[in-house]
């Protein structure tokens, strides 16, 4: 029997409010990743001039918006699909992995798991690349997650085992 996951202390707050932002930007990526299936090479590239015409004409050698309309250049079809389906995969995975969390399905917390630490690494390794401070914060974060995540899985498991016990006794 399943029911609904509560918040009984403030860590389990926390990770509410948690895996609640998780499933938020999850929606926003399906969302985007929809749009983007939508879009052109060419949108983008109107949308990058239009972004950067006022800048470039006070200044045509603004490092970031020659560095808008550069990347512009290099989106293609390819590009915009394998983003869409990223962002598609990516945000649906979060979303049931959460709404499963939070009917206390305990498969789920070691999917959690193990889906956020891959996008650890993975963000770890775009930040040996080119360092950001938005992804610093969004690693701090997922890591948190998981910790929290791992704690309330712990946490759950007990809770099981001792119900299922005393129902066999």
């Amino acid at each position: 029997m399943h029911t609904q996951f509560q918040a009984k202390t403030g860590l389990d707050k926390i990770f509410e409010v948690g895996i609640l932002i998780k499933a938020a930007h999850g929606l926003i990526e399906i969302v985007g990743g929809m749009l983007l299936l939508f879009v052109t090479p060419d949108h983008i590239r109107r949308i990058a001039i239009w972004l950067t015409q006022g800048e470039l004409s006070q200044d045509p050698h603004d490092f970031i918006a020659t560095h808008i309309l550069h990347s512009a250049q290099g989106v293609t079809h390819g590009v915009l699909l394998f983003a869409a389906i990223y962002l598609l995969a990516h945000g649906l995975i979060k979303v049931v992995l959460v709404v499963e969390i939070l009917r206390n399905r305990l498969w789920a917390y070691p999917g959690l798991i193990i889906v956020t630490a891959g996008f650890v690494v993975y963000q770890l390794y775009q930040m040996l690349q080119i360092f950001s401070w938005w992804l610093l914060w969004l690693t701090i974060f997922d890591l948190f997650i998981i910790y929290l995540t791992a704690r309330e899985y712990a946490g759950r498991r007990h809770h099981h085992r001792t119900h299922a016990e005393s129902a066999d006794g």
